[in-house]
């Protein structure tokens, strides 16, 4: 029997730990399968490396020396790993402003924890660019439901608040209903935006809609007070134009935020990333 890479890492633990039980728990496997690739190991060397009583597990002469070669082996092994994957790159599209904290948090445990790199990449469609594969992975908006072989993965919401123009009327009330909307212009990004038409049912719905096609030209209808916008909180927090206010609006409902990928984009890379992201939307 070859000698394999998990055999090392086996007995490694077990050597730390001094424990077959705390070793298993670090490995994520159970007891006896960690005490089978020890004598699977032991067995391929024909030495002994380890003395085991009821109470304590300690290296053998054997298992000391071998153990300081192991620990070199992993450690070069795993600078090895390091130094290819500073080289990989995981490609995060998003059509405009990514949620933030959870954005930067992601990100940030994503790097640390694979030593791969995250590309930001701005795109109006994240889906039809994930589709077209510019993108490894998108962060995307609203009750939408990507066409197969597409995977959605839900985050959280979002709060919604309404944005208007400093001459429009709507500045100087201070807040707004969600049922009132309707009775103000409404702007819509046709493309990525998270409130249109679709929002209300058929007799609540604003009575006219002013279309863009991508977030800067509704910013820019916005100020120019053709029409009243919706949008995530995040926008509020980072959107700075002068002719600009946001406005509290109440009774909306929220924004589900999602990310989407393929099934065949680069698995352990997603996995991480995917575990990066659940972790960093929990409150």
């Amino acid at each position: 029997m070859e000698v394999e890479l998990r055999h090392l890492r086996a007995f490694a633990a077990v050597a730390r730990y001094r424990s077959f039980s705390r070793a298993a728990q670090e490995l994520l496997v159970t007891q006896p399968a960690l005490s089978r690739t020890i004598a699977q190991l032991e067995g391929a060397l024909s030495v002994r490396l380890l003395d085991r009583t009821s109470r304590r597990v300690e290296l053998t002469d054997a298992g000391a020396e071998f153990l300081q070669h192991v620990e070199q082996v992993l450690a070069t092994y795993d600078q090895a790993l390091a130094v290819a994957r500073r080289k990989v790159t995981l490609r995060l599209g998003f059509s405009w402003l990514l949620p933030d904290p959870w954005a930067q948090q992601t990100v940030n445990s994503f790097e640390e924890t694979t030593g791969a790199s995250v590309t930001l990449t701005r795109i109006d469609d994240p889906v039809q660019a994930l589709r077209q594969r510019a993108v490894d992975i998108a962060v995307i908006r609203g009750d939408v439901v990507p066409p197969k072989p597409v995977r959605t993965i839900r985050l959280y919401d979002e709060a919604r608040v309404a944005v208007c123009a400093r001459q429009c009327a709507l500045a100087d009330l201070g807040h707004l209903d969600w049922s009132e909307v309707q009775h103000w212009p409404l702007v819509v990004n046709t493309v990525s935006g998270t409130t249109g038409p679709w929002s209300w049912s058929a007799e609540q719905r604003p009575k006219e809609i002013v279309e863009t096609a991508n977030y800067d030209e509704w910013v820019e209808t916005v100020a120019a007070n053709r029409g009243i916008g919706i949008v995530p909180e995040v926008a509020q927090r980072r959107t700075r134009h002068p002719a600009l206010v946001f406005v509290s609006l109440t009774n909306a409902p929220p924004i589900p935020v999602n990310l989407v990928h393929l099934p065949d984009a680069p698995r352990t890379l997603i996995r991480r990333f995917l575990d990066a992201a659940v972790a960093a939307a929990q409150p």
